[in-house]
Parts: C-alpha cells; sequence; structure tokens
C-alpha cells in the first residue's frame, strides 16, 4: 500500500525508527503505533542499520537519532536521500540538544526538519503527519537559532542557485520562511489567503528545484536574503 503524502491524502505512512536507546525508540513506537494512519515498520539501533532497513523497508518516514554509533544520523540521512527516486522517504532529525551542529548538516543532506527529543507525545505525531503530508517541519523555537547560529558557518559545497526567478512577493514570502513563520503567520503578516500562501510556497520551491521549506530556508541564509540575527519585521505587514 503506497503512501499519499499530499496533505489531506488517505493512506498509511511508514515509519523507521532510528535511535541507539532502546527506551527511546520503543516509546515512539507506541505512540506512533497508537495513532490511526501510522504504522511502525521497523527501528534501527545505528545509522547504518537505518540506512539497511530503509533500503528493504521503504517507510515513508524515517525519524532518525542525530547522534549513533558506527554512523551518525547525519551520514545515514546522506544515504538514504542520495537516491533521486521519488519514493524515497522523508527524514525527520531527532535531537537532545536544540542547538546541534549536526542538524544544519542534516538540512543541506535534504532533511525534511527536526525534532528535540523531549517533545510530548502530540508534538510527535504531529511532526510526523507534518513531515509525511510533504511539508518541513521546523519549529520556530529552534530553527531561528539554530539557524541563525550555523548559518555563520563556511558552506564548502556548491554555490546555492540565484533567486531573480521569483517575484518580490515571493521573495518576501520566502524571507518569511526563512525567520520560522508557518503558512497561517506568513498569511497574517501579508495579509493574503492561506490558499494564496501555499500556491507561493509551492511555486518558491519550484523555481528553486527545491524539496521542501527545510531547504528554503537553508538557501535563504546560503545566498543572503536573510541575515543571521536579524529579526522578521512582521509589523511592517499586520493589520493591528
Amino acid at each position: 500500500m503506497t503512501t499519499s503524502r499530499a496533505a489531506g491524502g488517505g493512506g498509511t505512512t511508514r515509519c523507521l525508527i532510528a535511535d541507539d536507546q532502546a527506551m527511546v525508540r520503543e516509546g515512539f513506537a507506541a505512540v506512533l503505533a497508537a495513532q490511526p494512519g501510522l504504522l511502525v515498520v521497523g527501528q534501527a539501533a545505528d545509522g547504518a542499520d537505518a540506512v539497511q532497513q530503509a533500503q528493504h523497508l521503504r517507510p515513508d518516514i524515517v525519524l532518525m537519532d542525530v547522534r549513533m554509533p558506527v554512523m551518525d544520523g547525519l551520514q545515514a540521512t546522506r544515504q538514504i536521500l542520495a537516491t533521486a527516486s521519488p519514493g524515497r522517504p522523508r527524514v525527520l532529525m531527532l535531537t537532545t540538544f536544540d542547538l546541534d551542529e549536526y542538524v544544519y548538516e542534516a538540512l543541506r543532506a535534504g532533511a525534511s526538519g527536526f525534532l528535540l527529543k523531549d517533545a510530548t507525545a502530540a508534538e510527535l505525531v504531529h511532526a510526523v503527519r507534518v513531515v509525511a503530508a510533504g511539508d518541513a517541519l521546523l519549529a520556530p523555537s529552534v530553527t531561528r537559532r539554530l539557524i541563525t547560529d550555523f548559518a555563520r558557518q563556511p558552506h564548502s559545497g556548491p554555490p546555492p542557485p540565484p533567486l531573480g526567478a521569483l517575484t518580490p512577493r515571493e521573495t518576501e514570502v520566502l524571507r518569511l520562511i526563512a525567520h520560522g513563520l508557518s503558512n497561517t503567520e506568513i498569511s497574517d503578516t501579508l495579509v493574503i489567503a492561506e490558499q494564496t500562501t501555499k500556491t507561493h510556497v509551492g511555486r518558491i520551491l519550484a523555481k528553486l528545484g527545491l524539496r521542501d521549506r527545510a531547504q528554503a530556508v537553508v538557501l535563504a541564509y546560503e545566498t543572503g536574503l536573510v541575515i543571521p540575527g536579524e529579526v522578521a519585521e512582521t509589523h511592517h505587514y499586520r493589520q493591528e
């Protein structure tokens, strides 16, 4: 049975949990297994095991711990997402610390977001559903600090694509995405319909060849559209 990753789509979301702590794996598995539409198909104790299981079990979502023995979550994410296959899973990084140098690199590698391991059961389920629906999970409480700190690090990879293809409004939407705003918050800020915001986001991703909002955030910082440490000037648009 294939999973519909479109928002509101049906189907079962197949989940693989990778964490070197058995209690964490089992706890997450119990929470997810109790939810309708979510199926835990496997558990991995290290990154190498996660890569192997992802190849055989074909999960829709991999919950990936950052620090694991044998192979860390960053390298495992790179290997899992190395294929260009449309059926490849989405990766949700799990981290103990809200400022983890590996998480920013994981976003570069294509991870769809991250979640603190002390998140509540409701937050965990929400995260899995958001990522399964094709969105990125970038919790504002973590994203703004993490991206600000690690976007300053020099980037040794290929240069990011230019933003010239974007309209002025799309550029503004990208800037707000990079500040960690949700579609609802962006809509309120720009005083536009939420469906219009979703359309802008879709066009931004398509024009720039990005998988999701996580990569859009990284790109916004790498191109200098957003400067580390600056605050979104949402008051310029809000109707108070």
